[in-house]
């Protein structure tokens, strides 16, 4: 059904593989609106209650295919509208966990993708590379609104501006990324992951998502506001009311992500 990207569904985890290893897995047009399909259906799906985008090979993603846009005159504007904005857009509206699972190069519009994402999980042999500078571009894809608000804004700007390759570790260790596994059993270790994430109350999750993320541009008091309409919500769920009574039958809670 796709030619540029893999999907399967295992045991509520939807799992997305950017395919076209030979070109590093750099976006086309063709990948933009397979990804804009393939993530409003597991949106949809009940079954489906954590994501996982990773790339096949070597890399993750390795930003633009430079051959779409190196012939005439570009409207870079409407390219990112038409494109990007709503890709980023359907990841931040997804009320489920969406993992990153970064198996090696995630590099301009590919870093911001990781960024866009919840969580990231990487491999070590992952590296980051804010390379916009090095063709004169800025950083898109979200790139100027997410990675401020994860490292903060000095580190931010000394990576956009010096197109500075990091590595996994370096990564980690300015908290860009939550993991970092070993590549021999990262796939391994993210489904896993992944797993116990699709085994929690997928509401709640949602919830969750939503309010830190209005968060970020609320104030105190309308944040408080936004926590009480959330909570009201989560208390009325199945999962809820299943985890109480596990708890007072001291069980472990099986969550049906209702």
């Amino acid at each position: 059904m796709y030619e540029t990207i893999l999907y399967e569904s295992v045991e509520g985890v939807a799992k997305i593989t950017l395919n076209r290893p030979d070109k590093f897995n750099a976006f086309t047009e063709r990948m933009h609106k397979e990804m804009l399909d393939v993530l409003k259906k597991v949106r949809k799906d009940p079954i489906v209650r954590c994501v996982v985008i990773t790339g096949a090979g070597k890399a993750f993603n390795a930003g633009q295919d430079l051959a779409e846009v190196t012939e005439g005159y570009v409207d870079f504007g409407e390219f990112l509208r038409k494109r990007y904005n709503p890709l980023i857009m359907q990841l931040r509206q997804t009320p489920k966990p969406i993992i990153a699972a970064v198996n090696g190069v995630a590099a301009g519009a590919g870093m911001s993708l990781a960024l866009a994402c919840d969580l990231r999980l990487v491999s070590e042999k992952a590296s980051f590379s804010n390379v916009f500078i090095n063709i004169g571009l800025v950083p898109d894809s979200g790139g100027c609104y997410f990675l401020p608000r994860i490292v903060g804004i000095g580190k931010s700007l000394e990576l956009a501006l010096t197109g500075e390759k990091i590595s996994a570790d370096e990564a980690y260790r300015i908290g860009l990324v939550n993991k970092v596994f070993p590549a021999v059993n990262f796939e391994t270790e993210v489904m896993e992951y992944a797993s116990r994430l699709a085994a929690l109350p997928t509401t709640g999750m949602g919830l969750i998502k939503r309010a830190m993320y209005q968060g970020l541009t609320m104030s105190l008091e309308e944040t408080l506001e936004y926590e009480a309409i959330s909570q009201e919500i989560a208390g009325n769920t199945v999962d809820h009311k299943e985890g109480v009574q596990a708890f007072f039958e001291k069980r472990t809670p099986v969550f049906t992500g209702k």
